[in-house]
């Protein structure tokens, strides 16, 4: 498994499982099947509410005499703990659902920050539906984020979906740098901008969402009553052209094309058919005239399928990373 060498000093696998939206009944299964077929890297997050059952399955993959070493495991801090006195807190009980004693890689999950309700668990509402927007001190989880590396219970630690201007704000006071960028990356999406930017600070990238996020569109409907606008990267002409070329699938294209522009990709899947499927991208390679039509399908910010609106209100936190408003 090709892997990417941290800041940090750490391997991360290019090839992860992503794991938002695989609800506890079936993620203990997708994650055995990642595992067996060769996947390392596993994705997860505190908010996804599904560590408990990732846990039971890593258990399982131990039993069977395999070691914790060979794994890299992601989970993160989330909105509404994202504060100085949170952070121990919220990591340790990450670390025991997933019934470790270390993570791989421990990240930011948003440069905003909730108040929680009274379960902890979830962002509090006002009256009108929004939620409450509570002060975000990166500087100060950021430090606290360093003490975890420093009491062994972290490797490597990083940010998700934050932007240039907040990562350069934590790269100037930080003692242990960010090691890695997770954001939305994709076709449509392929933000070169703050990709450069990052290759330029050593920071690691990592992209979810790489097919474009599919099983969106109903996960938001059934959640939030909203319906989501994104883009059909795996219809789009130039992708089903390129998979017929390569006698690839549009998937193994897409990726392909993430892990060619030098980041990590995290595809979601809870079918064994397309877990396997989606691990076989190392054994061919789109040419430089390739990789220029897939270029040319990126739409900038109007490609962005998670703008985190559906968290009411959102937008009028002072650090909201995304333009409010993109023009047509």
């Amino acid at each position: 498994m090709y892997k990417i060498r941290l800041s940090s000093g750490h391997l991360m696998p290019v090839l992860g499982l992503g794991t938002w939206q695989a609800a506890p009944d079936v993620v203990t299964q997708a994650v055995l099947s990642a595992l067996n077929v060769g996947y390392r890297h596993i994705d997860t997050a505190y908010n996804y509410r599904n560590e408990d059952a990732i846990g039971s399955a890593l258990q399982q993959w131990f039993k069977e005499g395999n070691n914790r070493e060979d794994l890299f495991i992601t989970t993160k801090l989330p909105h509404v703990g994202n504060r100085p006195a949170d952070v121990e807190n919220y990591l340790n009980r990450s670390l025991s659902r997933l019934k470790l004693d270390y993570v791989d890689l421990y990240l930011i999950h948003m440069p905003f920050t909730f108040s929680p309700d009274e379960t902890g668990d979830s962002p509090a509402k006002n009256e009108d539906g929004t939620l409450v927007l509570n002060e975000t001190d990166h500087i100060g989880v950021w430090k606290e984020m360093e003490k975890q590396v420093n009491a062994g219970k972290v490797r490597s630690i990083g940010i998700s979906n934050f932007n240039k201007s907040q990562i350069e704000r934590l790269c100037n006071i930080a003692t242990i740098q960010p090691s890695c960028l997770q954001i939305e990356m994709h076709a449509a999406l392929q933000q070169k901008d703050l990709v450069d930017f990052c290759k330029q600070k050593n920071i690691a990238i990592t992209a979810y969402s790489p097919l474009g996020s599919p099983g969106s569109k109903q996960h938001f409907m059934n959640k939030y009553q909203i319906s989501l606008q994104s883009p059909d990267i795996l219809h789009s002409d130039t992708v089903t052209k390129l998979a017929k070329t390569h006698k690839r699938t549009p998937a193994q294209i897409l990726l392909r094309h993430i892990v060619q522009l030098g980041a990590a990709v995290i595809p979601k899947s809870s079918n064994p058919a397309r877990i396997s499927e989606n691990s076989k991208i190392f054994d061919f390679e789109l040419s430089e005239s390739e990789m220029e039509e897939m270029k040319h399908l990126d739409q900038g910010e109007k490609g962005r399928i998670l703008d985190f609106k559906f968290f009411k209100g959102v937008e009028n936190h002072p650090e909201y990373p995304f333009p409010k408003a993109v023009s047509n």
